[in-house]
């Protein structure tokens, strides 16, 4: 089999040094971190004034029919000049990281400026998601996030959307305005000499933002983001790529703002490095997912990030959609995946697809990240990249491997680091350990053990593993990676059951597609990857011995599932304990046990 040929792609880091300590413990780093910006303030106000024609971020048009037309573009120019009057607004209003700015609605155009003014004046934010507001029903998470921050300005896209969410919650010293009442004041407050004196006194030490944890049994927690831990994470990501240095970058993307993805990684990767994004009001859903192709048969991006989801419907369109395949890779440099685990189908589609639209592929690239590190930590080091693989650690990152019940947790410590969870001392200090490394809670092990140049590949959540009645560990994360490959293209994810059990189980949330399928092909299909599964199962610890289909979808009030699309496994065994229990008593509906 020849060897397949990549566009073009630089990988900054590609070897590793490692060093031992006391108890089997590790170190790990790459190459030391080089300089970078005191505040991202500075790069954005570099590229506004060289670039302030340029488009610095887009949206579709709203139509009075509510559908969509033709981009409204917001040059880096205006983005400035605006930024600048809404931090005199803010400063005037008298705003500090005790009274911060929390914004409720999704990503538009007005949300930018108003993060823009909130940098600009060094008063702190906090996009908060929007389902918090729109289908919760309770509002209980949207009422702890005002209670942690004690918000002195609110900001939300429309009172008809927002309005009973806000009457409920938010404190009535709280001022509130909307894009259509209050915004367009607030974006007209002539700006002053104050505004630069803010800007210019913020520091390294300048929280920036606050980034809610999606939670998981508990209600989620603050993550302090500061102005070194931006910066810092912007120039180690451009270390790992460097092609992000090199050129002005183009995005489309849908991840929302309130998750550091895109609040953190995309935004920030833009206002650092110059470019333009493309607001993608599509998602990968059945119902939104016509808009995400309508935007990338328009526009092509220099670099494509998304969700596996999101990956996954790409793929399967690319196939027949011509000019989907023409935009989308025309000029796009490399794919990102992050959040959870990307099906080899998946990839090989991809693949496919590009060897036969431009006669080479797109390197997939993906690493592992989180809030509390602003979030680019590892990143792969080569394009033989397989599903699981993380890679290095970054410029400046040092990782430290604990030995933990037969696997490695990895620790972060660096500039990108977090210093803490905001007014939660006991968490922050839980989160540490003696030697100051942040404990994630992930586990690794090494691509090859013979070459550590290849990096690490993920091994599951410490947290997540248990032991069956036999004492036997089960190690959840590699097997819910089985479970989503045996059964593309028809699962979502699994969450793996048999704490205490004598036997493995699983609780299936199968992909849209699997929901109009007739319930005995769908059934038949389920079978068939139980009784693949058990094939390669080597003992009671890594087979799965029962599993259920759910009908009921993840609930985001009870904390199943966060607005990305990821699951959370210990929300979903907590809040249908009684399912899982019925599961493993075999008196559940519709378990399908291996018939081999």
């Amino acid at each position: 089999m020849s060897t397949p040929k990549y566009r073009e792609f630089k990988f900054g880091v590609t070897r590793g040094e490692v060093s031992s300590g006391e108890g089997g413990v590790q170190y790990l780093r790459s190459v030391p971190l080089g300089s970078y910006a005191v505040r991202i303030t500075d790069r954005f106000v570099q590229h506004a004034r060289a670039n302030p024609e340029k488009t610095f971020m887009a949206q579709r048009v709203k139509n009075a029919d509510g559908t969509k037309g033709d981009w409204r573009h917001l040059k880096w120019g205006d983005a400035l000049a605006g930024a600048r009057r809404i931090a005199q607004g803010l400063i005037q209003l008298g705003l500090s990281a005790d009274r911060p700015v929390a914004i409720l609605s999704d990503n538009d155009l007005e949300h930018a400026q108003l993060i823009l003014g909130c940098i600009y004046a060094g008063v702190p934010y906090c996009s908060v998601s929007s389902a918090y507001s729109t289908i919760s029903q309770d509002f209980e998470k949207l009422r702890h996030v005002l209670q942690t921050l004690n918000p002195g300005l609110v900001f939300a896209a429309s009172k008809a959307r927002y309005g009973k969410a806000i009457e409920t919650v938010v404190a009535k010293d709280a001022k509130v305005i909307y894009t259509d009442d209050g915004f367009a004041e607030l974006l007209a407050t002539p700006a002053t000499d104050a505004v630069d004196a803010a800007m210019l006194a913020t520091n390294g030490d300048t929280i920036v933002k606050f980034l809610f944890t999606s939670g998981s049994t508990k209600l989620p927690k603050a993550v302090i983001n500061t102005q070194r831990m931006w910066c810092a994470n912007q120039e180690q990501m451009g270390t790992s790529m460097p092609a992000l240095k090199e050129g002005w970058h183009t995005l489309v993307d849908w991840l929302p703002w309130n998750h550091t993805f895109s609040g953190n990684h995309n935004f920030g990767l833009i206002m650092y490095n110059g470019g333009t994004i493309y607001i993608d009001e599509g998602k990968p859903t059945p119902a939104l997912i016509g808009e995400t192709f309508r935007n990338l048969r328009e526009i092509s991006p220099t670099i494509y990030l998304n969700v596996p989801t999101g990956f996954e419907y790409i793929s399967d369109a690319m196939k027949t959609d011509e000019q989907l395949r023409k935009t989308l890779l025309k000029n796009v440099q490399m794919f990102f995946y992050a959040g959870a685990a990307l099906a080899q189908p998946i990839w090989d589609g991809l693949f496919e697809s590009q060897e036969r639209e431009i006669g080479e592929r797109i390197v997939m690239t993906t690493g592992l990240g989180m809030t509390e590190s602003s979030p680019f930590a590892l990143f792969v080091t080569n394009k033989d990249v397989k599903a699981g693989h993380l890679g290095l650690p970054t410029a400046g990152l040092v990782l430290k491997l604990v030995p933990n019940n037969g696997k490695l947790e990895v620790r972060y410590k660096g500039d990108n680091i977090t210093p803490g969870y905001w007014k939660n001392p006991l968490a922050t200090q839980e989160s540490f350990d003696e030697e100051g490394f942040f404990c994630t809670g992930d586990a690794v092990k090494w691509i090859d053990d013979a070459d550590i140049n290849q990096g690490l590949k993920f091994d599951g959540r410490i947290a997540e593993d248990f032991k069956l009645a036999t004492g036997t560990f089960v190690s959840v994360g590699p097997m819910r990676g089985k479970i989503i490959a045996a059964g593309a293209p028809y699962v979502q994810d699994a969450v793996i059951t048999g704490l205490n059990m004598k036997e493995v189980g699983a609780m299936i949330f199968p992909l849209p597609a699997a929901r109009v399928l007739d319930r005995a092909v769908l059934t038949a299909h389920f079978q068939n990857m139980m009784n693949e599964l058990a094939k390669t199962a080597t003992g009671s610890a890594s087979k799965v011995a029962r599993m259920i289909v759910l009908d009921e979808l993840p609930s985001i009030d009870k904390g199943e599932i966060t607005d990305k699309g990821s699951i959370n496994q210990r929300s979903v065994l907590t809040h249908r304990a009684a399912l899982v229990d019925a599961l493993h008593a075999d008196t559940a509906a519709g378990i399908i046990k291996p018939q081999n």
